[in-house]
């Protein structure tokens, strides 16, 4: 996923927010109690990857159709698309805890109708319900912490809404991992997000409004109760008047923009040289984000392990628990490097470990296909003529089929019984021909095929992760914080969102079609060639924006050249 915050932090900022909330734990019940909407996002995001494995098993028409395992996969990214901008309407016009406990209602009901599907279109609805939660928590949990949070410790209160969506997606792997042993599967471990959302809804009930909301609906004594829980009493006045002074500054800039309407807000950021620059910018870092493939794996991640020759379910799901641990890590590290090292050059480096390794990962795939077991005619009628592959048996080439030939003809392989690397049988991709298979020992394969070096792609799978988390993870989302004006922070700041989500929806929705068209390895090298693009992208559009000030970020996207700030850092290219 691989949606993030736009607030960053530094080390001495978690140490006071560590010493600050231990004084007052009202401020860490805030803040956690809101960031549940962010462990939400992470599990609902993550949870499908697993339970895919066992939708697929459960009803054939969706291991036969792999438009409709992407369209399962892909309908929570529609609908966060659709939840993000009504989300964000929502917490203008009703508020920030309103919002939060609507999105709550809507992840319970999205989680109820998973469960209790009986049929895959009703698994589609359920994700759409659901992907409106996680649109309306993107938007809602961090704005709620951020205006609930002490301004010296804002950062490190924020960023923890990112660490618990990773936290979130590591989680849901190990709900995925406890539930592959019993008989509800999949039904349960998409119906247990409704357990979150009820706790949260809970909290949330005991817990104040924004006082930023609600100073700007002109409901000053109720701000100035929740500032003196949250600010010792002598800090309440004068964090009044700061809060006065943002209000109106906000108010005069949109009164500055004209209507305030979104097509006068996005038209005036059209116009500005400046903000053009910055969109170019801060687009080209949120479509790179998708287009390097990160949410295949999120999304897909057991799936890509079966393909490297991995079978079984629960080995697949217990290996992609390490890809998920490394995102969760990795955002750590970025919390503590993005402000040592600069966004530019960490989203760089970043880029050229992604790009080494998705190259890698389709030489490694493109190995495994190369030397995928043969198809043995005697082994393929040994459950009788009926099971064999249709395909297989109308052939005119049969004799030189090898099991990714197989596969590819939507059938499914089942191992020699002595070996899984010998000779196996090529057939029909049923539920009954699957049981049969495995009633004689044997292993069933219908994504990858059994490989001497497929372990080589877990391993690179993971140094993947590590590549991204640190710098594509969630630089884009801290560089998208700083790179506009003020003024139009907000449009741009959407603008380049929706970008992201678009691209993600893109991906997702395509991923198995491209495994089907190019098979895995072309589909890599593919990301990698994206990818390619992402990198020249940033060198020649991305400026440095570490250690500036707004005003001087401005003045940098203003010359639309080699910059060298009052602060002595080195030149940087704006274009």
């Amino acid at each position: 996923m691989v949606e993030g915050d736009a607030v960053k932090a530094d080390k001495a900022e978690f140490l006071e927010c560590w010493q600050t909330t231990w004084k007052t734990p009202y401020i860490m019940r805030l803040a956690l109690s809101a960031g549940i909407g962010g462990l939400l996002f992470g599990y609902d995001t993550g949870v499908i990857s697993g339970a895919m494995l066992y939708i697929r098993e459960d009803f054939e028409v969706v291991d036969r159709k792999t438009w409709l395992q992407e369209t399962i996969v892909s309908m929570a990214v529609a609908g966060a698309i659709v939840g993000a901008a009504i989300g964000g309407w929502m917490n203008d016009k009703f508020g920030r805890k309103k919002s939060i406990l609507v999105a709550d209602v809507v992840f319970f009901l999205g989680a109820i109708v998973m469960a209790v599907a009986p049929f895959p279109g009703f698994i589609i609805v359920g994700r759409l319900i659901v992907g409106f939660g996680v649109g309306m928590a993107s938007m809602t949990a961090p704005l709620y912490i951020s205006e609930a949070s002490p301004a010296r410790i804002r950062g490190a209160l924020v960023s923890t809404n990112g660490l618990l969506i990773t936290g979130g997606q590591f989680l849901s792997y190990l709900i995925n991992l406890a539930f592959t042993k019993t008989k509800l599967t999949w039904r349960l471990m998409l119906g247990v997000a409704g357990l979150p959302a009820l706790v949260q809804f809970v909290l949330m009930l005991s817990l104040p409004e924004s006082p930023r909301w609600l100073y700007r609906r002109d409901r000053v004594d109720e701000a100035r109760g929740i500032l003196k829980r949250i600010y010792p009493s002598n800090q309440v006045d004068e964090e009044l008047r700061l809060l006065h002074e943002s209000v109106e500054a906000e108010k005069a800039e949109e009164g500055a923009i004209g209507d305030g309407s979104i097509i006068a807000k996005v038209k005036g950021a059209l116009n500005s040289q400046v903000v053009r620059r910055g969109l170019y910018a801060g687009i080209i870092v949120q479509v790179a984000q998708q287009f390097c493939g990160i949410n295949t794996v999120m999304y897909y991640s057991p799936t890509i392990i079966q393909f490297a020759g991995f079978a079984s379910n629960t080995t697949a799901m217990a290996l992609s628990l390490v890809t998920s641990f490394l995102n969760a890590a990795g955002t750590v590290v970025s919390m503590i490097t993005v402000d040592r090292y600069g966004r530019r050059r960490l989203m760089m480096i970043s880029m050229i470990g992604i790009i080494t390794c998705l190259v890698v990962l389709a030489g490694v795939f493109f190995q495994s296909a190369s030397h995928a077991p043969a198809v043995n005619a005697l082994e393929s009628t040994h459950f009788g003529s009926n099971s064999t592959c249709s395909a297989y048996i109308s052939a005119p080439d049969a004799s030189s089929w090898n099991c990714m030939s197989c596969l590819k003809q939507n059938c499914g392989f089942c191992a020699n019984g002595d070996s899984e690397y010998l000779p196996g049988a090529c057939l029909d991709l049923t539920k009954a021909v699957r049981g049969k298979c495995r009633s004689n020992h044997r292993v069933w394969f219908t994504e990858g095929c059994p490989s001497k070096i497929g372990f080589l792609a877990v391993v690179v799978l993971g140094l993947y992760i590590i590549s991204y988390a640190p710098g594509m993870g969630t630089v884009p989302w801290v560089l998208n914080s700083e790179i506009y004006p003020l003024r139009y922070r907000g449009t741009g700041g959407g603008i380049a969102a929706v970008s992201n989500w678009v691209s993600n929806l893109i991906v997702s929705q395509t991923f198995l079609t491209l495994v089907e068209a190019l098979g895995a390895a072309g589909t890599f090298l593919l990301f990698a060639g994206f990818s390619l693009l992402g990198l020249v992208g940033i060198y020649f559009l991305v400026p440095e924006t570490k250690g500036l000030q707004f005003e001087e970020v401005e003045e940098l996207l203003k010359q639309g050249k080699k910059h060298k700030s009052s602060k002595g850092q080195k030149e940087v290219l704006a274009q």
